[in-house]
């Protein structure tokens, strides 16, 4: 009697834990309730509606950026080791594919024997001439860099998201080069593609005063009168990449022009000033530990910066190296200030001016929006909105109902089919698949996952095998009864030679579960949670409860029967 007491009392504060945790969904408590929980289910795009996005991810850009910086590092090593050589460039820079050109036939060898030595597990030498060697990334390593650029600009929208506060996002990879986003119950929506959408790609770097001013703006009309184009026409990072295309040959080497919008100016159409900036600094936003949001001597929003050890000594270095010169601070091809260097500086902090002459709120909300991104980590890639879907919860309500009224009639068919087939063992099952149930819900809602349409499959499913270990039970019940066994005796040994058959039948779906969880994205995540989750709720409800009611009726209240 004493384990009995004992089992009672657990199964008791397992269902008021479970009133407890569920109520909240069906009563809205306030915020200075004395109810201990207040936290509710989360429900997916599919049932509450919200925001779809597909993105796609420039992988190409950033394999032609890779390359570049290939080309400047193997040149500083060929240099360095004495390898002869006329020039290093790209021939297709997207496809990793490079060649260098020799001055004469006898130095082939030696660069072939450089490239194999110091490159041969990235490049792989496709053919040769007189005088060049032409290599290119093999495709083991350049599928598995664009993938791991995927898997970085999923790991930073979700870091971004996280920090504007969605509840379970869903974030996955689309084919080769495509993100899915999915953000239920989004309420600020075009908040939402504004941080996603922006690359937060931050550069250090040092203007470059081989042309003026004037020189460079009569470079920038003669080019944009040849491709009957301006700044106004297009969007800017394309209009940045054709400006600096058309004018190859025309900028010094190792120069780009990026332009800073005017403290007046309301757009970058009307103030745009040109800066021609040095591309060999190699300082940017990855060499940082923080960004928040700061203030001036004036108290205008600024964005302070915070390196870390690696980048406090590159920007040390840099500052040291270009004293009286001015360093341009980039964000996402665009200068946002560009302060003149008085002396080294060390220390390992800077800051993102935002200039003024505008509204204190929107200053300050650009500043956050920034500091945001760059905390989250930058975008090693540029992303292209190509879908967007608002998703109503009309939809979302539809799918519900139908839903609850299949989950509705399989319940009623189920419990029917009990009482009229188990008649009292057949009511103990049914209300353990109904304690079940809210187990299952209170579960959810305390680990703070979403429930979604392939959730409530996972919970059908539940309700499926939970009704299948009391029918184990009862027809065991049945056999002893049968061997002439008193009520006792039947019910212990038909819960114990049932209980075999009902933790191999949960091992087995727990295994599975645990394959979908790992390998599976999205809705079949969801699937899984829930039927893991409704395995561990049928053992308390279906068995441990279920035995509980029956010792109770038997033991504690001393029925002489019971009808199976």
């Amino acid at each position: 009697m004493e384990g009995l007491r004992w089992r009672s009392f657990l199964a008791a504060v397992g269902v008021a834990a479970a009133i407890v945790w569920v109520l909240p969904n069906v009563v809205n408590f306030g915020e200075k309730s004395w109810w201990p929980s207040k936290q509710k289910l989360n429900y997916g795009l599919d049932i509450q509606g919200g925001l779809h996005l597909v993105m796609g991810v420039d992988v190409d850009g950033v394999v032609k950026e890779s390359t570049g910086r290939l080309l400047a590092s193997m040149k500083a090593e060929m240099q360095k080791e004495q390898v002869p050589f006329a020039d290093v460039k790209a021939e297709k820079p997207e496809q990793g594919e490079i060649q260098v050109v020799v001055a004469q036939a006898a130095d082939k060898a030696k660069v072939e024997k450089f490239l194999a030595d110091k490159y041969g597990t990235v490049l792989q030498i496709m053919g040769s001439t007189d005088n060049s060697v032409t290599a290119r990334y093999f495709d083991a390593y350049l599928n598995d860099y664009k993938n791991r650029v995927i898997q970085q600009a999923i790991e930073t929208i979700r870091n971004r998201i996280d920090e504007f506060g969605v509840a379970e996002p869903s974030i996955s990879q689309q084919g080769a080069n495509r993100i899915l986003i999915q953000l239920p119950g989004m309420a600020d929506a075009e908040k939402a593609k504004q941080l996603i959408n922006t690359t937060a790609k931050l550069d250090f770097m040092i203007v470059s005063n081989e042309k003026s001013q004037q020189e460079l703006q009569a470079l920038i009309t003669e080019a944009e009168k040849a491709g009957n184009y301006n700044i106004g026409s297009m969007k800017y990072s394309d209009y940045v990449a054709r400006l600096n295309a058309d004018l190859k040959g025309k900028l010094p080497e190792k120069t780009i022009l990026y332009f800073e919008k005017s403290e007046n100016a309301t757009n970058m159409e009307a103030g745009a000033i040109p800066f021609l900036l040095r591309t060999d600094t190699d300082l940017g936003g990855g060499a940082l530990d923080d960004a928040f949001v700061g203030y001036d001597q004036y108290g205008g929003p600024q964005v302070s910066l915070v390196f870390n050890s690696s980048g406090a000594t590159k920007f040390a270095d840099l500052t040291g190296n270009n004293v009286g010169k001015q360093m341009a601070i980039v964000l996402d091809k665009v200068v946002k200030s560009a302060p003149s260097i008085r002396d080294r500086i060390a220390g390992g902090q800077a800051v993102i001016t935002l200039g003024g002459g505008r509204d204190r709120n929107k200053m300050m909300d650009e500043a956050k929006m920034i500091s945001t991104a760059l905390r989250a980590g930058a975008l090693p890639a540029s992303l292209e909105q190509l879908e967007e879907r608002r998703v109503g919860p009309t939809l979302g309500a539809d799918a519900i109902a139908k839903a609850k009224l299949g989950s509705y009639v399989g319940a009623a068919i189920i419990v029917i089919f009990m009482l009229l087939y188990y008649r009292t063992m057949g009511l103990v099952a049914s209300m353990s698949l109904g304690l079940n149930i809210l187990s299952i819900f209170a579960l959810l809602t305390s680990f703070g996952a979403t429930l979604t349409l392939p959730g409530i499959a996972g919970i059908a499913l539940t309700v499926g095998f939970a009704v299948d270990a009391n029918v184990l039970i009862n027809e065991r019940i049945r056999e002893e009864m049968r061997l002439g066994h008193g009520i006792k005796v039947a019910i212990k040994e038909g819960y114990h030679r049932a209980m075999s058959a009902i933790i191999d039948a949960n091992v087995t779906t727990a295994a599975t579960a645990v394959v979908l969880l790992y390998f599976g994205t999205g809705p079949v995540r969801g699937f899984a949670v829930t039927l893991l989750i409704g395995i561990a709720t049928s053992m308390f409800a279906n068995v441990f409860v279920s035995k509980v009611i029956v010792d109770l009726m038997v033991h504690k209240f001393n029925f002489k029967k019971i009808s199976v």
